[in-house]
């Protein structure tokens, strides 16, 4: 058995594929390296350099491989930038999944987990925001989401295919052990950012927006460790080999921190007040997300191991330094 995993030299597929690679998966990584590195996944684990919307080389991939499941990590993520640039968002997550699904069909692959985020509750009714909440997203980057969702559902019903969406929070941190973490430059993650101003590699840290409805007028999110998020994959992918129903679940801690109850625990951890430009709100940033997450402790006995902030920024920052050693080799 083979698990493919797109976009698996990404920060949070480079998790991922670490994480099978210690209980001994066989691993097929699938990365155009547009924004991955070849270097962040285990030399045990096959790269093949490509595109998910290129259909030639994923018959050839679910012929040869004997690929028993797919983890689809491959797109684009940045909400700004769907908002600048709609199509590129439709293409890369909406069009391009179409393909790999249909490809997954065509094969026989019955076990399919597939990367969503809380984008696609928009501005939630009810916080923490349950599975079954209104999905409205704000931005086309939660909307190229939840069609990707809704294709597989439909797929789903239509063909002995079962999958798992993991809507994700806000994914922070980096492995514990050393091994990989977020390593896109000019990433736009909140703890990386600030991280990143610590070190004197960013000029400063910006809020973007003060006078949002929470306690301190700052965004509120639900910040999980990479780490968690990758072991709860391995679960999805256990859950599913095992022949259980398909899923949709939140991947979050249920709590929430401010941008700047972030920015007090970075200043903790380092020791150091942090440059702060505060400026106005982004497009298509709600003022809070938190997850209700009942549904993937009850169906995946998923148990968080690092869920504490403070060490989710030093685990992070550790990466961010190693990061520096490296790019002077």
């Amino acid at each position: 058995m083979t698990v493919l995993v797109t976009g698996g030299c990404g920060y949070i597929g480079s998790h991922l594929v670490w994480a099978l690679a210690d209980r001994g998966e066989k691993v097929v990584v699938l990365d155009d390296l547009s924004t991955g590195f070849d270097w962040a996944i285990p030399p045990e684990a096959e790269l093949v350099r490509g595109d998910i919307g290129d259909r030639a080389l994923l018959d050839t991939l679910l012929e040869t491989r004997g690929v028993d499941a797919i983890v689809h990590f491959a797109g684009s993520i940045i909400v700004p930038e769907s908002v600048a640039d709609p199509l590129k968002y439709y293409g890369n997550n909406t069009v391009k999944s179409r393909e790999l699904i249909a490809a997954a069909v065509r094969h026989g692959v019955k076990a399919f987990v597939f990367s969503s985020t809380a984008a696609v509750y928009g501005e939630p009714e009810i916080v923490p925001a349950p599975e079954d909440a209104r999905l409205d997203p704000v931005s086309p980057y939660g909307s190229s989401k939840l069609m990707t969702e809704i294709m597989l559902r439909d797929v789903a019903r239509a063909h002995d295919f079962r999958y798992t969406a993991l809507r994700y929070f806000n994914v922070a941190g980096a492995d514990p052990k050393g091994r990989t973490g977020q390593s896109t430059k000019g990433a736009t993650h909140l703890i990386k950012v600030a991280c990143e101003a610590y070190l004197g590699l960013r000029p400063q840290i910006q809020i973007f927006g003060d006078d949002f409805d929470t306690p301190d007028g700052t965004g509120v999110r639900d910040y999980i460790h990479v780490a968690d998020l990758a072991d709860a994959h391995v679960l999805a992918l256990d859950r599913l080999r095992g022949g259980a129903p398909s899923l949709v679940a939140n991947c979050g801690y249920g709590r929430g921190f401010s941008v700047l109850e972030v920015l007090r625990s970075v200043e903790r951890v380092t020791g150091a007040a942090l440059p702060v430009l505060r400026g106005p709100r982004r497009a298509g940033d709600p003022a809070s997300l938190v997850a209700r997450v009942d549904r993937i402790h009850a169906e995946l006995d998923w148990r968080p191991k690092w869920d504490d902030l403070d060490t989710i920024v030093g685990h992070a920052l550790a990466w961010e330094k190693a990061l520096i050693t490296r790019n002077r080799v």
